[in-house]
């Protein structure tokens, strides 16, 4: 089948709201490597947005479901429980960086996790208020949009959302804003729109996805600690982009000396299955009364099948030390690229969580004009990336931590050509 006549017949079926970046199909995937239809080979720096640190198709992932399979594959948790998804739970109560005992209950996506992560909150604190942050993305449900600071494409069209929820200034050094500026926003916030002791959450993705890969101060984080304990307010870590190696630690929360009281987890926590979760404090995890929790496909016997073995994966193969190791390395080549490569504004890394940002040198004005020229050029040599950032002028690295070395190395000389020619 030819992409062209897919895309037809794409166009005839799904509405245009569903957007598609790549104008070709899949057909096969191997580790980072991509096939399409018509037999082209790509190598994928995407990894289904963050999805695969551990590759597709991994082969102790497919054994796991392929064994899970002859089992059950569906009884509803909340019906008929299995032992999996206990034991599950307590290797990610045991690994999450949550101070005393924890709990972990699982979902199905990222929103999810979110979602419920507010009314685990506001049934522990009997309050209202949330607080984000500009530039923040979590989720595409209706509470999940009002937490997003970020306008096109997720918000356009879709309001009015949820209330009492308030966007506060992430750091940002490339962009001037200091961590004084953030928490002064925050100051800002409890003056003109909500007392603190109304406020039940603050929630923040440690390094931003969606927002452009900005990496939170070691600063902010203890003020916003700080800040929450003062207060009485919850601390939420949204770690569906961070979690799982990629910012070489199992949680980018633990590249701070402050824990959470609830964190969100999905995307490679199941190496490609819908799976999705919420680990936090014992005692606020359990505020919500039986039933408030859960959800038919929650916490699906095959996801958590693959979650195992994802687990065992990233240990066994070292994958949070490979994660620096492959990080350092790009940030390297980057670097080479800049002199020659007058658009590059900011490198940023932590671990394998890694982005280029690009202004016009003309202007000093944010570029996605030439964001997506660098991303059209790779794409022809066939290296697939994706951009993001507030205005669309900051390309993500998302490729597999399993990459091989020789793949790795052909991918960042493709990358260093199309940011030097």
């Amino acid at each position: 089948m030819k992409n062209s006549e897919l895309n037809q017949r794409r166009l005839q079926a799904t509405p245009r709201g569903v957007g598609v970046m790549c104008d070709y199909y899949a057909q096969q995937a191997e580790n980072a490597t991509l096939w399409d239809t018509e037999g082209n080979e790509v190598i994928d720096f995407a990894a289904g947005i963050a999805v695969l640190n551990t590759g597709h198709r991994h082969p102790k992932v497919v054994a796991a479901i392929e064994k899970q399979l002859q089992a059950f594959t569906h009884t509803a948790y909340q019906i008929v429980p299995y032992e999996s998804y206990v034991a599950l739970a307590e290797r990610i109560n045991a690994l999450a960086p949550i101070a005393g005992p924890a709990k972990t209950a699982f979902f199905t996506t990222g929103a999810e996790a979110v979602e419920n992560a507010v009314k685990i909150a506001r049934a522990y604190t009997r309050r209202p208020g949330l607080i984000t942050f500009g530039g923040g993305f979590h989720g595409r449900t209706f509470m999940t949009m009002a937490l997003t600071g970020k306008v096109a494409p997720y918000k356009i069209g879709f309001g009015p959302f949820p209330g009492s929820v308030y966007h506060g200034v992430y750091p940002n050094a490339a962009h001037g804003v200091t961590t004084a500026d953030a928490l002064k926003s925050l100051d800002r916030i409890f003056k003109a729109d909500i007392a603190p002791d109304q406020v039940a959450a603050i929630i923040l993705e440690p390094v931003q996805g969606e927002g452009g890969f900005n990496v939170a101060p070691a600063d902010f984080i203890q003020g916003l600690r700080t800040l929450c304990d003062t207060h009485g307010i919850l601390l939420i870590a949204d770690e569906v982009q961070t979690g799982f190696a990629r910012t070489g630690k199992l949680f980018a929360m633990q590249h701070y000396d402050v824990k959470p009281d609830l964190m969100t987890m999905a995307k490679s926590l199941a190496g490609g299955m819908p799976l999705s979760g919420v680990v936090g404090r014992a005692e606020v995890m359990d505020a919500p009364a039986p039933g408030g929790l859960g959800g038919t496909y929650a916490g699906n016997p095959l996801a958590v099948a693959a979650a195992h073995a994802v687990l065992d994966v990233i240990e066994e193969e070292n994958l949070c030390q490979r994660a620096s190791q492959l990080g350092q390395h790009l940030t390297e080549v980057l670097s080479k690229a800049k002199p020659e490569c007058a658009w590059i504004t900011d490198i940023r890394a932590q671990g394998s969580m890694v982005a280029v940002e690009f202004n016009d040198p003309q202007t000093g004005q944010p570029s996605p004009e030439y964001t997506r020229q660098f991303q059209e050029k790779a794409m022809k040599e066939g290296v697939l990336l994706l951009s993001c950032g507030v205005y669309g002028n900051v390309i993500r690295f998302l490729y597999p931590l399993t990459i091989p070395d020789e793949q790795f190395r052909k991918a960042l000389d493709i990358i260093y050509r199309s940011l030097t020619r």
